[in-house]
This record gives structure tokens, C-alpha cells and sequence, in this order.
């Protein structure tokens, strides 16, 4: 048998439908079929570095705010930059933007915050751009299935 692996979900839900989708992505994470990954689900206040440096992967879930991420996401960073630069590096992650309009500057703002970490991303952004449609829930459903499924498999 193998070693359980520790996926840890990071998302601010300040609203209904944001909390579908970071329920979603927790859904897809705890499918049937993976068999030997934990989850856990924290919003960014509730989360530090001692949550990232126990997992073996990690999905960031924000909304976008003036045109970058939520600060409770970036408070998140704040506290856990330093403590987890040396010592992460190369972890896999992925992420979601529920944004009201093209979400490029929260997507800039996590890939540059992420590069100077050193993370790995194993999946391509999800943008959940314009009005909100439950199409954005199958999404975030997939997103959680693949890094779990991914995890379970050692690819990641």
C-alpha cells in the first residue's frame, strides 16, 4: 500500500457561488476512485505556512479584486512567502480565478508570486471570466479531480 498523499485546497469564498466552486474543486479532490489523498479545504485567513509545508500539492482558489487577487489570498502569500521559499520549492499547484472581467491581473499576480517560489504548476489557469455560469463549477470539479487523480497516480 501505498503512502497517503496530502492535497491542500486554498480558496476564498466570500460569496454563494464562490463557495460552489471551491466545494466543486473539493468534490472532484475526494472522487471515489482516488483512493490515497487527504484533503484539506481552508479559506486563506484559516491557512499558513504550516498547511503548505505539510502538503504534497496545493490548489489556490480567488476571486479577482480591482483587478488582482483577493486579500485574503495575498495575505495568505504574505505570511507564508518567506517561511515556505526554501523549503517548497518545485511543490505542484494549480489555481482558479472567478473573475468578473479577464482576470490577467490576478493570473499575473499568482504566477509571479508562485515563480518566486519556485512551485510547479501542473495545470493550466482556470479563468472563470464574465457572468456566472455552473459550466464553472464542472470546471473547478475537474481541476480538483486531476491534481488529486494526478497525486494518487505519482505523476505529481
Amino acid at each position: 500500500m501505498s503512502a497517503r498523499r496530502k492535497l491542500l485546497i486554498v480558496a476564498h469564498a466570500p460569496s454563494p457561488n464562490t463557495l460552489k466552486l471551491r466545494e466543486a474543486a473539493e468534490q472532484g479532490a475526494r472522487h471515489e476512485d482516488i483512493e490515497n489523498v487527504d484533503v484539506t479545504v481552508l479559506a486563506p485567513f484559516d491557512a499558513g505556512p504550516e498547511n503548505v509545508l505539510a502538503c504534497d500539492a496545493i490548489i489556490l482558489g480567488t476571486t479577482e479584486n480591482l483587478g488582482y487577487m483577493s486579500g485574503a489570498l495575498k495575505d495568505f502569500f504574505d505570511r507564508s512567502y518567506y517561511p515556505c521559499l526554501e523549503k517548497t520549492q518545485g511543490l505542484p499547484f494549480a489555481y482558479y480565478i472567478r473573475a468578473g472581467h479577464d482576470g490577467t491581473g490576478t493570473h499575473r499576480a499568482i504566477e509571479s508570486i508562485t515563480t518566486g517560489l519556485r512551485w510547479k504548476r501542473v495545470q493550466d489557469p482556470l479563468i472563470c471570466r464574465g457572468g456566472y455560469r455552473i459550466e464553472f463549477e464542472h470546471q473547478c470539479r475537474e481541476l480538483g479531480m486531476y491534481v488529486a487523480a494526478s497525486l494518487d497516480a505519482g505523476l505529481i
